[in-house]
């Protein structure tokens, strides 16, 4: 983030580095306006959201904000543009990025386009949780589909009714006797619904106790006799409804996802029977951070503010230059601490994680607040993007897990 952030050319690099998964990016300059696109050549990499993908999430963002509508026009860009791949190990065909690099990415895409970049993060986050928990055949099956854009795929986890915890799901999985499972419930809230090629659905499966890695132990998140299963978007078992119409995040195609009477095979279970709590449990400590997008959504805004500045003439102000430098230093408050995150140094990186959440997303609230009270009536017409900004920044605060419950989580342990 800080040191590690030239994914996006336009805003310039001065150096370089090495990331553990051996790509080269730089930082970023003093804060200030985004810089012209350097005539120089681009080195162009999946890891890198490139000008060209940037300006098409750019335009696509605008235009599902107007509809509503899904915006299958930037899932087609991602598909194209190779971060798909990001989380894949290479020897799965994918860019074997770290947290850092995932977290860089996500910022880079939800500075144009946030609901583009919480379709890039759920996808990542699915992906992990099958290379993390996958059986050999599921890799080999899944994970290049994945990697090379043909699959999206997408979280099934929240529900009406069971709590911003999980504890309480609706959602049934049964075994049949010859061995396979019959899921039957409805998810809300999820991203991508009717777009993703694949959901990890979670849902109670009451008659496995739990597994002897601590399913049963209250990790403040999931419950003991949860499972996870991998349910193909295509499966007639499955129904998105995306007749949900949010105020934020107007693109990512949140909705609802029920599955009924959905007979899937052994093989589609991800991890084993009951245990679901647990992989929930340690997804915090991978430091993929949805910090990450509201620190993009953050320096969006503080772009707005200097943009509006220059076409004013108002840098000659001190006050002005005070303000932005105020701005400026909650946006690389933030983003310092996600990337913290997704180093995974601090003594309990899970708790890291869960800060640098709710650390960003409070953050870009009052940047975006601030930034609207500084270009004053310029900014309160109804086509300005900083309204988009404020509508996807508050959407940061309610995914999961939402603020309250990161600070829940975070308590936890101070009631035991």
């Amino acid at each position: 983030m800080g040191s590690v952030d030239s994914l996006t050319p336009l805003r310039g690099s001065t150096s370089a580095r090495t990331l553990t998964d051996s790509y080269t990016v730089g930082p970023f300059p003093a804060t200030g306006p985004r810089r012209a696109p350097s005539p120089q050549p681009v080195r162009v990499t999946a890891l890198v959201p490139s000008p060209e993908v940037l300006d098409r999430l750019a335009a696509c963002a605008e235009a599902a904000d107007v509809s509503g509508e899904p915006d299958r026009d930037a899932v087609q860009v991602l598909r194209e543009s190779g971060l798909l791949a990001l989380v894949v190990p290479k020897s799965h065909g994918g860019a074997g990025a770290d947290a850092v690099a995932l977290n860089t990415c996500v910022e880079q895409v939800a500075s144009v386009n946030a609901s583009a970049a919480i379709m890039l993060f759920q996808h990542c986050a699915v992906t992990s949780r099958i290379v993390e928990n996958g059986t050999p055949a599921q890799h080999r099956d899944l994970l290049p589909k994945l990697a090379g854009g043909r699959w999206l795929a997408a979280s099934a986890w929240s529900e009406s009714g069971a709590g911003a915890d999980k504890k309480n799901l609706a959602t049934q999985a049964r075994r049949t006797p010859d061995g396979e499972w019959i899921l039957d419930g409805a998810k809300s809230f999820t991203t991508s619904a009717g777009l993703a090629d694949v959901y990890l659905v979670l849902a109670q499966s009451r008659d496995d106790s739990p597994g002897p890695d601590g399913a049963a132990q209250d990790t403040g998140y999931g419950a003991a006799g949860q499972t996870f299963f991998l349910v193909s978007g295509g499966h007639p078992g499955l129904l998105p409804d995306t007749s949900m119409r949010l105020s934020g995040m107007r693109g990512s195609a949140t909705g609802f996802v029920s599955v009924r009477e959905c007979r899937v095979p052994d093989s589609a279970r991800l991890g084993a029977p009951g245990v679901a709590a647990s992989i929930i449990a340690r997804v915090r400590n991978s430091g993929a951070s949805l910090g990450a997008v509201a620190v993009g959504i953050a320096q969006a805004a503080l772009d707005a503010a200097h943009a509006h500045a220059g076409r004013r003439g108002l840098y000659a102000h001190q006050a002005v230059r005070h303000r932005l430098v105020d701005l400026a230093t909650q946006v690389e408050s933030a983003r310092a601490v996600v990337e913290r995150a997704g180093r995974r140094t601090a003594a309990d990186p899970g708790m890291a994680t869960l800060h640098s959440k709710l650390a960003a997303s409070e953050a870009a609230e009052r940047v975006v607040a601030d930034v609207a009270r500084f270009l004053g009536s310029a900014g309160y017409v109804e086509t300005h993007p900083i309204n988009r900004f404020g509508r996807d920044a508050r959407a940061v605060a309610l995914m999961g897990p939402t603020n309250d419950l990161c600070k829940e989580l975070v308590s936890l342990p101070w009631n035991r």
